[in-house]
């Protein structure tokens, strides 16, 4: 019996589109900065930058004012307070897989950015992977499927790669760099998944012998990491340096590192270095700090250890406390979590400028959403975006009201400067009335993964489109499965074979009538 079977050019020729699609460039090609430093105040939007520059010095950029209005308020002039400031800036959106954002309806009230907002996994999985997935989700897209980060990217290259926070290791924002799992909350499995890796530097809080107050507990609580992955760090069972002590820290921003050896930094803190300190601050400072390594001296010992690959590295440093501040409105906390973080900036920027340049390494300093909604007093009473104001002299500012206890989905600052500027700034497609340009939490993860950190013997990272109508308001740009692992066909050798081998296959076959190539699909699809 004859059987007729019906082929279209379209299976074919879309396996050649695809092909010339995400066949990725040569290492001859391959461009972007050798580094990148990716700094991320958790939870630090505008009006936390804001707030902090009014306690140093009185006056601050990133004020607004005016009523409740579709067009927006008005963003007031001011001068820089921080060094970063003087870095390029754009905007930055947040939401998560199945959300967006609007930029007159974000400013036309406040209710319309306490709705739709991210939590930190989701956004840390969008910042390190170039994928929008669920809130809850870590390092993979909303159906479960592992995303590449840009670490694993780095560590392909012959870079290295490391994260570093003031929170727990495992927790969402660094674990996004690091790790893949269906919850956030999965700690020990994260944590196994961390210290197995191939990452060169982890550093941050969750100590199992230590409480909030660098006080050791009579019995250990393994929360952020197992007692074996414990057991086989403190007593030097590892690949790993261990690092707990404030002077073992102190060595490594010295400079005390060696290449090839992997860093891991444990403070002897429970959950943050500084911000679950007990006591209730009126202001800022006025409780006695814990004795344990601050984060300017995590990062600059970080740098050292990821500086001695002569190809590159790539590092997420995360002030993760300032969320914490936030969450419970707690406003002289968030101005010492805020100033530890800009004072890692800083250690950061003195780090590039003594040991490498502007030319091969990009610094970001940004935040993965807004907490609290800090801002003026009175808004929602007056219907109008009110100044914060009052502070300087390193008093807090009189003038200011928290207007949630959760995340919101406002945009956030996005400071950069250094190789690759240029490219990330004209990936701002879309302006905000107040905020000004925007980009995507995607983007950056896409520049890295899809244009920058390409090898020739990759299929083209997380496949997402990276064209300007994947960050519109609205678009959840979800994609596929996203994973440069994925793909059969993947790059123009396999598609070109595939394609060729399809065709010859139907040629005989019709020669011997076993099938009947209907010459209206090729028409179709030519036409």
């Amino acid at each position: 019996m004859r059987t007729s079977l019906r082929i279209g050019a379209a299976a074919v020729a879309a396996t050649v589109a695809t092909a010339g699609a995400i066949a990725p460039a040569t290492a001859a090609e391959s461009q972007g900065p050798k580094n990148i430093i990716y700094m991320i105040g958790d939870g630090m939007g505008y009006g936390h930058v804001a707030f902090n520059n009014l306690y140093e010095t009185g006056q601050s950029k990133y004020l607004v004012d005016g009523a409740f209005s579709t067009e927006g308020p008005e963003e007031l002039d001011g001068e820089s307070v921080q060094r970063f400031e003087d870095f390029n800036r754009l905007s930055m959106t947040t939401y998560p897989n199945n959300s967006s954002y609007d930029p007159q309806k974000a400013w036309a009230s406040h209710e319309y950015v306490d709705k739709g907002y991210t939590d930190s996994s989701a956004a840390g999985t969008a910042m390190s992977t170039g994928v929008k997935t669920d809130n809850g989700k870590l390092g993979v897209n909303d159906y479960g499927h592992e995303q590449e980060n840009t670490s694993e990217r780095a560590k392909k290259a012959g870079k290295s790669a490391g994260v570093v926070s003031s929170v727990p290791f495992s927790h969402a924002t660094p674990a996004a760099w690091a790790a893949h799992n269906i919850s956030r909350n999965n700690y020990l499995e994260i944590a196994d998944e961390m210290f197995n890796s191939d990452l060169d530097v982890i550093m941050g809080a969750g100590h199992p012998f230590y409480d909030d107050d660098n006080k050791k507990k009579d019995e250990a609580k393994y929360k952020y990491l197992s007692e074996e992955v414990y057991n086989k760090l403190s007593s030097g069972e590892s690949d790993w340096y261990y690092a707990e002590t404030k002077e073992q820290f102190e060595a490594l921003a010295q400079g005390d590192v060696a290449a090839g050896e992997k860093y891991f930094g444990l403070a002897p803190v429970a959950s943050t270095l500084q911000q679950g300190r007990s006591g209730e601050s009126a202001e800022p400072f006025d409780i006695p700090f814990n004795d344990v390594v601050d984060l300017p001296t995590m990062t600059t010992g970080a740098l050292n250890a990821l500086g001695q690959n002569d190809e590159g590295f790539h590092v997420m440093i995360e002030g993760g406390a300032i969320d914490w501040s936030g969450h419970g409105n707690e406003s002289a906390r968030d101005i010492e979590e805020v100033q530890d973080f800009n004072k890692s900036v800083d250690a950061a920027i003195d780090w590039v400028e003594e040991n490498s340049s502007w030319d091969e390494t990009l610094l970001v300093v940004t935040a993965d959403h807004e907490t609290g909604y800090l801002s003026g007093a009175n808004e929602r009473s007056e219907g109008k975006f009110n100044s914060m104001n009052g502070g300087g002299g390193n008093t807090l500012p009189s003038g200011h009201q928290w207007y949630s206890t959760q995340h919101t989905n406002q945009v956030v600052p996005f400071f950069f400067k250094g190789a690759g500027s240029e490219a990330l700034r004209a990936k701002a497609t879309h302006t905000d009335p107040v905020r000004g340009d925007y980009i995507d939490n995607t983007t950056l993860a896409k520049l890295t993964l899809n244009e920058w950190w390409i090898k020739h013997d990759d299929q083209g990272g997380n496949d997402q489109a990276d064209d300007p109508a994947s960050d519109q308001p609205g678009n959840n740009d979800n994609g596929d499965d996203g994973s440069s692992k994925s793909g059969l066909f993947a790059g123009i050798a396999g598609a070109g074979i595939a394609s060729l081998a399809i065709g010859a296959i139907a040629f005989l076959a019709q020669k011997l009538g076993i099938i009947t190539i209907n010459p209206n699909a090729w028409r179709n699809f030519f036409h």
